[in-house]
């Protein structure tokens, strides 16, 4: 990875996930490896709720598997949601007309400085502002 990398949630699920697609799997499980890249306290939230859930990951991951990655996730960059970046994200949701969730982490994205979003929820290859967001997974 070239420059200041952050992660959307999706990321650190298919990292998680052996047991769902295997392309999806590998590409961020290599991501992760690189250990290059920040994230926030959303994403983390994110992380957790989605990995223990039956309906969003089958089987879901077991108590001692989300204790192990959320130790290792606590090992990266973290940037706290707080009021400034709520407003923030106010303004990229209606600035580019996206999601509440998707513009916080945008939000926390940019105030890393963050050059790349790797997201599988924005549009590959735009340009929000000063972060320019790539789907890891297009070709998977």
């Amino acid at each position: 990875m070239s420059g200041r990398v952050f992660l959307d949630t999706n990321v650190l699920i298919y990292a998680a996930s052996s047991r769902g697609v295997p392309a999806k799997f590998a590409r961020a499980e290599q991501i992760v490896a690189e250990k290059d890249f920040a994230i926030s306290t959303q994403v983390v939230g994110e992380f957790v709720r989605n990995v223990q859930s039956p309906k969003k990951m089958s089987p879901p991951l077991s108590d001692d598997e989300v204790d192990h990655w959320v130790n290792r996730l606590f090992e990266f960059p973290m940037i706290a949601v707080d009021r400034e970046i709520i407003l923030d994200a106010m303004v990229l949701q209606r600035r580019y007309q996206i999601d509440f969730w998707d513009s916080q982490i945008l939000a926390a994205a940019r105030r890393f400085r963050a050059e790349v979003l790797y997201s599988e929820d924005l549009s590959h290859g735009q340009t929000y502002g000063s972060v320019h967001c790539e789907n890891p997974f297009r070709d998977a």
